[in-house]
């Protein structure tokens, strides 16, 4: 199964890097999460597999939403890394919920059993789309559904955003990330077009709470950053330091308490199973 995982993932993703992930890591609006649920019509309680669900952020928000509330029969979530799945049953209370290895082209999950795929903020790790297209159409049921989250920093909306990622991405050395021109097209491939109707996107405006330190520590989380040697991340600390005590554009909620908007908006791709 490793071969199927890219190897900054693997390394990037591994023991020691889990709290500082689900600390620094944003949850997701609201409205994506109500979005989500208005996409299976069903009123029945839907069978969830949850892929790269990592330290359980998004599975956490899932079970909190009203919304889905009742609306979760069973959710499998699945990921490769073991540091992650431990990490995410420590942090995962709910009997309805469990959590297995397993990759986007061998999930371990069987023949249509889900109701719905989620993937937040991880498919751009994917190795292989036609292989995952076909395992998701494999377990999904003839009226299933996947859906594709991230959330995405706007870095027009604030100066400071812009800085601190051209900062960081200095050391980014082709590290996958969501390109949003190059997932349209595999979504025009025919391993994908033979399979699920054209997909649909919408977008939702985020603004979580941010502190310096949460900026920080938001950066230090990236994979490609957890494996720096420790001079190069000193030296990308004071950076970022200098580019927030500058402040370009940011958005105060409490300029005493040192609370500010964390621009971002999140980008929700639905695609439905012929």
């Amino acid at each position: 199964m490793a071969t199927n995982v890219h190897a900054t993932a693997q390394s990037g993703f591994g023991a020691g890097t889990n709290e500082l992930y689900d600390r620094a890591r944003p949850s997701y609006p609201t409205e994506s999460l109500s979005y989500i649920r208005r996409i299976s019509k069903s009123i029945a309680p839907l069978n969830i597999v949850e892929i790269g669900a990592g330290t359980g952020i998004f599975t956490r928000a899932l079970l909190s939403h009203p919304e889905w509330t009742t609306s979760i029969g069973a959710l499998r979530a699945v990921d490769p890394s073991d540091d992650m799945r431990n990490f995410w049953t420590k942090t995962v209370k709910d009997n309805r919920t469990s959590i297995i290895k397993g990759t986007f082209d061998d999930t371990g999950v069987e023949d249509g059993w889900a109701d719905l795929i989620i993937i937040a903020e991880a498919f751009h790790w994917c190795l292989d789309y036609a292989k995952a297209f076909t395992e998701f159409a494999r377990i999904l049921n003839k009226d299933g559904t996947f859906v594709l989250l991230w959330n995405n920093e706007d870095r027009e909306a604030a100066g400071w955003v812009a800085q601190v990622f051209a900062r960081i991405e200095v050391h980014k050395n082709g590290t996958p990330n969501l390109y949003i021109d190059l997932l349209r097209k595999t979504f025009s491939a025919p391993e994908y077009s033979s399979l699920f109707h054209p997909h649909e996107e919408k977008e939702c405006l985020y603004r979580p709470v941010a502190t310096d330190q949460i900026v920080t520590d938001r950066a230090l989380s990236w994979s490609y950053i957890t494996q720096l040697p420790l001079d190069d991340k000193v030296n990308l600390m004071e950076d970022i330091k200098s580019i927030l005590e500058r402040g370009d554009g940011k958005t105060w909620i409490n300029e005493e308490e040192g609370t500010y908007q964390y621009p971002y908006e999140t980008l929700v791709v639905m695609c439905r199973k012929k």
